[in-house]
């Protein structure tokens, strides 16, 4: 059907597909709300064929396995665009377009020579810079060593310290009381500083807003992982923002121990009389890559938006192999073309949603959800304060080995009940009434050691204090690897829980109020 409406609209009659009748037949659905509408009846047209003929191409080796800016990922958004044109599905931009350009930037490594009290050490065997940062230098005879670079209300490694302008050494960790509990809060739970991809950010934006001039990050438990990304002769990609006032280096203990022997130990706040000299030079290559974003006008309620997202990207080709992404993230990239297709079938036939539906496919997920925060800090298409809810699908096509002895029937939820239990209750109805998956919530647990919450792109709107939900299926054993293809997608699973995400978008869109954000975070 989509091919069909494709050589229809190529035709002559592009406008038949546009927005123009999308808001009219919008409008007159407002006419015949009160009808009884059998959702399932849309939710049919979402099939295990036509996802497995969107996916066969979508995750083929002619898409190079979807690299952040590189050619096959622009194969794979105009692939997308021509699906929705193809559909009558409407840009959600102006002048019909469905490309929401991210600036980016690939970080080379930087050039920089350091001395520690006339020792010399070097980018990446002993520090890796994590920040965007001016050419500059910087040479003192002190630094502030600030224990757990942390400031919180319940504790503040910056009480009495003055580091504005100066050198910070931090390092990994958070206190605890004579007891055994952790001071901030005040049990045997860790806290955000010491959850890695939160500590990263909380301790870099602490010192960042004491005044700091550059900081070291004495975190050891990372230091081999963070030189592999950033020290790599790719480069990390980030998004193109004006540079950092603040230099940010993650360090080893070779270097640490030259600022502070006995760091590991040592928590007594001080400056340390030390010779150092650095000079940095920056090297980047700037990138554009795109977010595709196609909507569907709500018929009553327009301004109330409810994201139903997917990335778009993979890891593109690595040492001459394609990573092809069919379950990460093809398998959700499809699955919203078919969602968008259900939605307009009812459109058509005057019955379409009460709120807006905006079809988010986001870049650059796998280089740190970058294509999302884009959206959410950056440039949001539609204001945060209208969104309702997103819906975010990252790998919904396989089994993973827990669930290999029985049906596949199942599906790990993430977030739903995080900041609304509304949200949570109605996401189980709707499968209980329509779909009948065994929701999975091990991964929703707060002490999860994996961290699901905060590795895909609902994160960006659940910092927000947007309610989300997150569809995961479980990592496999072609997980982030070339044998990740689209002949070992489950295609009935698929199906099943694509349905499951229509009729939850379906409800949301369509019920009275608007669900209620009733556990916001500060």
């Amino acid at each position: 059907m989509k091919k069909l409406l494709f050589l229809i609209c190529s035709a002559g009659i592009l406008l038949s597909c546009g927005s123009q009748k999308t808001e009219a037949t919008a409008s007159q659905s407002s006419t015949v709300a009160q009808t009884p509408v059998d959702v399932t009846t849309y939710g049919k047209t979402i099939t295990a064929e036509e996802l497995k003929t969107d996916l066969y191409i979508y995750a083929s080796d002619e898409f190079e396995g979807r690299g952040t800016g590189d050619p096959g990922q622009k194969k794979a958004v105009n692939f997308l665009k021509e699906q929705y044109m193809a559909m009558g599905v409407p840009a959600a931009l102006p002048n019909n377009n469905y490309f929401q350009n991210v600036p980016l930037e690939k970080l080379g490594v930087p050039e920089v020579s350091l001395t520690v009290n006339n020792k010399d050490f070097k980018i990446v065997d002993d520090f890796v810079s994590v920040s965007s940062v001016e050419d500059g230098s910087l040479k003192t005879s002190e630094i502030i060593y600030a224990g757990y670079g942390i400031d919180d209300d319940a504790f503040s490694s910056y009480k009495d310290l003055d580091v504005k302008g100066k050198v910070v050494l931090i390092k990994s960790g958070e206190p605890k009381d004579a007891n055994g509990n952790y001071v901030i809060s005040g049990s045997t739970e860790a806290s955000k500083w010491s959850n890695f991809r939160q500590a990263y950010a909380a301790k870099r934006d602490a010192a960042k807003e004491k005044g700091a001039a550059a900081v070291f990050f004495y975190y050891p438990e990372i230091y081999n992982m963070a030189a592999a990304r950033f020290g790599g002769s790719n480069g990390s990609i980030s998004l193109r923002e004006n540079k950092e006032n603040m230099y940010y280096f993650l360090i080893n203990s070779d270097l640490a121990k030259t600022f502070l022997p006995d760091i590991e130990t040592n928590l007594s706040h001080q400056t340390i009389e030390v010779s150092m000299e650095m000079n940095y030079k920056n090297v980047s290559t700037d990138i554009i890559s795109e977010n595709v974003a196609a909507w569907i006008k709500g018929s009553e309620k327009p301004d109330e938006i409810i994201v139903i997202s997917a990335h778009l990207d993979h890891e593109g080709i690595k040492n001459g192999e394609i990573y092809n992404g069919a379950d990460d993230d093809g398998s959700g990239s499809v699955a919203l073309l078919e969602i968008a297709e259900a939605f307009k079938a009812a459109v058509k036939d005057g019955h379409g949603p009460k709120r807006s539906i905006l079809l988010l496919h986001v870049t650059a997920e796998e280089k740190g959800l970058l294509g999302s925060r884009y959206y959410t800090d950056m440039d949001p298409i539609f204001p945060l304060a209208n969104t309702v809810a997103n819906l975010n699908i990252d790998m919904i096509g396989r089994v993973d080995p827990k669930h290999e002895a029985g049906d596949g029937n199942y599906l790990y939820l993430i977030g739903s009940d995080k900041l609304s239990t509304e949200l949570h209750n109605i996401s189980e109805e709707m499968n209980n009434k329509y779909t009948n998956i065994e929701f999975d919530y091990t991964y929703n647990d707060d002490n999860d050691p994996n961290r699901f919450y905060y590795r895909s792109d609902h994160y960006n709107f659940a910092k927000n204090n947007i309610p989300v939900i997150f569809y995961f299926n479980g990592t496999h054993a072609d997980y982030h690897k070339p044998t990740d293809t689209p002949d070992k997608i489950r295609y009935d699973l698929l199906e099943n829980r694509t349905r499951l995400i229509f009729y939850t978008a379906w409800e949301l869109a369509n019920r009275e109020n608007r669900i209620v954000v009733d556990k916001a975070t500060d």
